[in-house]
C-alpha cells in the first residue's frame, strides 16, 4: 500500500507555517552537535595518555570532555540557529585540541581502532569531587554491565529544536486544549514517533561503519564475514555501530520507553532506575570496599538507556535530567544514531545537517499516530534490517503490516520531505536543503554513493585493512585541521576556557575536601525515588 503523499494534516500545517511572520519562525530551530572520538597514537592504538590537562577540565569544561573513557573525547558545540555556525564551532574545537594533542590522532570513524585488553582501556576519570566521582563509579557500573570495548563506540549526536513561539501558532489553529507545555512535549514525543517509524531511513543514507577491526569482537561468536585477516564487516551493511553486535543488554531489553506521551515515558525510565536487576543484586555496589557500581537496578541512572532518539531539557544545576522533562517538558531532541563519516574532518557535514532538519521537520509536523505493539517491532525490525544489509538489491521492509521494497519507499519518504526542505529554503532565502534532499535522492537511486559503500570501496582500492583506512583517513584529518591556525583571539579564548575549568575543578574539589561520598549518592538515588507522577 502506497502512502499518500501528504496527510491533510501536515499540508494545513504547512500552509499555516508559509504565510508572512509564521515563515521566518523556522530560522530560529536549533542546532547543536556532539561528536565523539577516540585519541589514538601515530601507529593507530588507543592512547594511554590522561585526558591532557591543555584541553582543559571534562568535568567542568563546556565544550571539551570525555565520554566512557579517558581516551575518548567528546567535543560539544553551543545551540545555535545556523547550523554552519554550528560546524564552524565543532570545527574550531578541533582545530583548538589538535594545538593539544602532540604526536596523538582523532580516530575518524565510529567503530574503534585496535584496542587494548578489556581491563587496559582507562575509564574517564573527573577528580575527586563527588560529582566527579559519582561520573566515575557510574563508568565503573557500564564497564561491570557491557564490558568495556563497546564503550569505546563514538558517534555524533544532533541535538534540534524547534522555536517556542511555533507550538502555541500550531495549538491555536488546531483547538488544542493542552497548555503550552503539554503541547509542546507532546508534539515532540509525537516527532519522536515518527522518528522511530522513519530512523531507518538515516541509516541507509549516513551509515559509515560496515566494517570494524577483527578484534574488537574478542572471539565471541557473531555472523560477519572476513574482509581480510584483520577486518570483519558485512557486505551489504551501513552501520555496524547501530546493530545488535553494538550495545546488548538483556537487562535492558524489556525496556521499551512507550511514546505515547512524555508520562509513560518518564515513568519507564523511573521505574528502570529503582527496579532491581537480579544479576546486578547478586554483584552487589561494592568490592573490597570500592564502589563498583551506582546501584544494582536496570539502569545506574536514566541516560544508561541507550536509544537512537531521546527527548531533552537542560538542566540546572543538580538536577536529574527526568527530573527536569517532568518538571518543564521536552525543550529538545537529541538524535543519537548517526555514525561518524570517516571522510569528513569533523564527521559531519552541511548537507547532512540541512536533510537532517528538513527529516525533523517532516517528523514534527506529519501526522504521528500512537505506536502498536506490532508497528514498534516492525520499527526495530526496520532498523536493524538496514543497519545489517540496507544496500542489499531488492531489500524489503514491513509498512503497514506489507512488504515493501526499502528503494521504493525511501523516495517516496523523500518525496513527502520535499515540501518541508522547500519550506526552509523559502524562510532561509537559498535552496540549501532542496540541494541537500537532491544528493539524497542520488544516494537512494545508487547505493554506491553512500558513505558505508565508499568505505568498502576505500578500503578495497588500497587493498587496506579496517584500521589502516581509519588511520590514513585520521591523518588526513589531522593535516587538516593543522594546516590553518586558528585566529589568535579564538585561540586564546579555547586557552582561557580551559584554564579556567581547571580552577572550576580545583575549587569544587577544595570546597568539598571532607564530603561523604556514600551519602551523596544515597541523596542522588533518592533525588529520583522522591518524584511521582
Amino acid at each position: 500500500m502506497k502512502e499518500s503523499i501528504l496527510s491533510e494534516l501536515l499540508n494545513r500545517r504547512l500552509s499555516l507555517l508559509g504565510q508572512g511572520d509564521n515563515l521566518s519562525l523556522l530560522k530560529q530551530c536549533l542546532h547543536g552537535i556532539e561528536r565523539e572520538c577516540l585519541r589514538v597514537t601515530e601507529d593507530g592504538r588507543l592512547a594511554q595518555t590522561p585526558h591532557p590537562d591543555a584541553l582543559g577540565a571534562a568535568l567542568t569544561h563546556e565544550q571539551i570532555t570525555t565520554d566512557y573513557s579517558e581516551s575518548l573525547l567528546e567535543f560539544i558545540t553551543p545551540a545555535l540557529a545556523d547550523p554552519a555556525q554550528t560546524l564552524e564551532s565543532l570545527e574550531n574545537i578541533h582545530r583548538f585540541a589538535y594545538t593539544k594533542l602532540g604526536n596523538e590522532f582523532l580516530w575518524s570513524p565510529s567503530m574503534p581502532c585496535p584496542l587494548p585488553a578489556e581491563e587496559d582501556i582507562p575509564i574517564a576519570w573527573y577528580g575527586t569531587s563527588n560529582i566527579g566521582q559519582l561520573k566515575y563509579v557510574y563508568r565503573k557500573g557500564l564497564a561491570l554491565r557491557y564490558g568495556r570495548t563497546m564503550q569505546c563506540i563514538a558517534g555524533i549526536h544532533y541535538n534540534f529544536s524547534l522555536p517556542e513561539k511555533l507550538w502555541p501558532l500550531l495549538r491555536d489553529a488546531e483547538s488544542a486544549t493542552l497548555d503550552d507545555r503539554e503541547y509542546q512535549s507532546a508534539a515532540y514525543i509525537a516527532l519522536i514517533r515518527n522518528f522511530r517509524r522513519y530512523s531507518w531511513l538515516l541509516m541507509y543514507l549516513f551509515g559509515a561503519s560496515p566494517a570494524l577491526d577483527a578484534g574488537f569482537l574478542r572471539g565471541r561468536p557473531h555472523q560477519l564475514e572476513q574482509f581480510d585477516a584483520d577486518t570483519l564487516y558485512l557486505p551489504y551493511a551501513t552501520s555496524l555501530r547501530m546493530s545488535d553486535l553494538g550495545y546488548q543488554s538483556n537487562a535492558q531489553a524489556g525496556l521499551t520507553p512507550c511514546y505515547n506521551n512524555l508520562a509513560s515515558y518518564t515513568d519507564s525510565l523511573r521505574k528502570a532506575v529503582a527496579t532491581p536487576y537480579p544479576p546486578y543484586v547478586e554483584i552487589g555496589t561494592h568490592k573490597d570496599g570500592e564502589w563498583v557500581q551506582l546501584n544494582t537496578n536496570i539502569l545506574q541512572i536514566e541516560n544508561e538507556y541507550y536509544s537512537n532518539i531521546r527527548p531533552k531539557r537542560v538542566t540546572y544545576s543538580g538536577e536529574r535530567p527526568i527530573q527536569a522533562l517532568m518538571a518543564r517538558g521536552i525543550q529538545y531532541v537529541e538524535v543519537r544514531c548517526l555514525d561518524i563519516n570517516p571522510f569528513l574532518p569533523t564527521g559531519i557535514d552541511l548537507p547532512e545537517a540541512r536533510f537532517l532538519d528538513a527529516f525533523l521537520l517532516f517528523c514534527a509536523l506529519e501526522d504521528s499516530p500512537l505506536l502498536g505493539n506490532q508497528e514498534c517491532g516492525n520499527c526495530t525490525d526496520n532498523f536493524l534490517s538496514v543497519v545489517k544489509e540496507g544496500r542489499r538489491p531488492g531489500l524489503q521492509l514491513q509498512r503497514d503490516g506489507q512488504p515493501v521494497e526499502l528503494k521504493q519507499w525511501a523516495t517516496e519518504l523523500l518525496q513527502r520531505i520535499a515540501p518541508l526542505a522547500q519550506l526552509l529554503d523559502r524562510s532561509h532565502g537559498s535552496e540549501e536543503h532542496a540541494k541537500a534532499l537532491q544528493a539524497q535522492q542520488a544516494k537512494v537511486s545508487d547505493p554506491s554513493l553512500t558513505p558505508s559503500a565508499q568505505v568498502l570501496a576505500s578500503m578495497t582500492e588500497h587493498k587496506e585493512s579496517f584500521s589502516r583506512f581509519a588511520l590514513r583517513q585520521s591523518q588526513v584529518h589531522a593535516e587538516f585541521f593543522r594546516a590553518q591556525a586558528l585566529p589568535v583571539e579564538q585561540q586564546q579564548g579555547f586557552e582561557n576556557a580551559a584554564r579556567e575549568s581547571l580552577e572550576a575543578q580545583a575549587k569544587l574539589e577544595r570546597e568539598e575536601d571532607k564530603a561523604d561520598f556514600d551519602l551523596f549518592v544515597s541523596a542522588y538515588q533518592a533525588s529520583i525515588l522522591a518524584i511521582s507522577n
